[in-house]
């Protein structure tokens, strides 16, 4: 007699979906076109994503900046014809806060082959980077011992 599958349960190995650690958007948002056009593409996405209205996010960049942030200024950042209007690196970074969507700065990083990775993740990271030095190390190590042979006893 088989068992039959419990379909309140959740299997760990079928239905488990584990945080993204390092946030990106999905190939097709940001394909083709020159740097200009993808830049449009993500920020459009960006304001897309984030369930807040455009007048709002405009609000919330307002407020973090302490200037003056309209929608009809995130409409021309977002639009892949408006290549006149480019945004700067504070409204960015003050975009970045109001959206709260951090596949941004993985667009960003990815043009210099890195990711973006959340803080609490840093120490994990040095970990990895201590045991990797250590192996090397370790490896040099062996190899003078074994050049050496018996000199050292």
């Amino acid at each position: 007699m088989s068992k039959r599958r419990d379909p309140y349960t959740l299997d760990l190995l079928r239905d488990y979906q584990p945080p993204e650690i390092a946030p990106a958007f999905e190939p097709e948002v940001s394909r083709g076109g020159t740097l200009d056009v993808k830049i449009a593409r993500v920020l459009s996405e960006a304001m897309s994503r984030c369930g807040k209205s455009r007048q709002q996010i405009a609000a919330d960049m307002s407020e973090y900046l302490s200037q003056n942030v309209t929608e009809n200024m995130l409409d021309c950042y977002a639009s892949p014809a408006r290549r006149d209007h480019k945004i700067t690196l504070e409204r960015f970074i003050a975009l970045l806060d109001a959206t709260d969507c951090y596949e941004l700065l993985g667009f960003v990083c990815d043009f210099s082959g890195f990711v973006a990775v959340p803080a609490k993740y840093s120490e994990v990271i040095q970990l990895w980077q201590t045991e990797e030095r250590l192996a090397d190390l370790e490896r040099k190590r062996a190899a003078l011992r074994g050049r050496v042979g018996g000199l050292l006893k």
